[in-house]
């Protein structure tokens, strides 16, 4: 988290876990993120995002809501049951743009929300505001 870098006395890189099975959606959050100075962990199952999420110390945690293996809320709720994840924040990724959407995975619990396709010129800005809310 930040106080990682802050106790390593020097200026580590926000660390972003992308929780996502589509390979372009993957990539293009994962490129993005890097240009922008970000170290990023890569999940492509819900499992496998998880296992990665105890032991890779994130400070945010992108979810695609709809994983082959699970669904974001059941694995938010895993998430927000490990003591190494639960109060790293959790952004819903989602190509569910429905009318009240947005809504729902917010009162479920997500820290944010985000909708596909990512838009590339706001999501840096994004980012930076869920790892540190009110900075936007």
């Amino acid at each position: 988290m930040l106080a990682r870098a802050k106790a390593a006395g020097g200026n580590m890189a926000e660390r972003v876990l992308i929780i996502e099975d589509n390979e372009q959606n993957l990539k293009l959050a994962r490129d993005l993120l890097q240009y922008h100075g970000y170290e990023t962990l890569v999940a492509r199952t819900a499992a496998e995002g998880v296992a990665l999420a105890e032991t890779g110390n994130p400070d945010l945690i992108l979810l695609d809501d709809r994983l082959p293996d699970g669904d974001g809320l059941a694995t938010l709720a895993r998430l927000r049951g490990m003591d190494a994840t639960a109060a790293v924040p959790v952004v819903a990724v989602t190509a569910s743009a429905m009318s009240g959407d947005r809504e729902r995975l917010l009162q479920a619990g997500f820290d944010g929300y985000l909708s596909k396709p990512l838009d590339s010129r706001a999501f840096p800005d994004q980012i930076r505001g869920f790892c540190r809310p009110g900075s936007t």
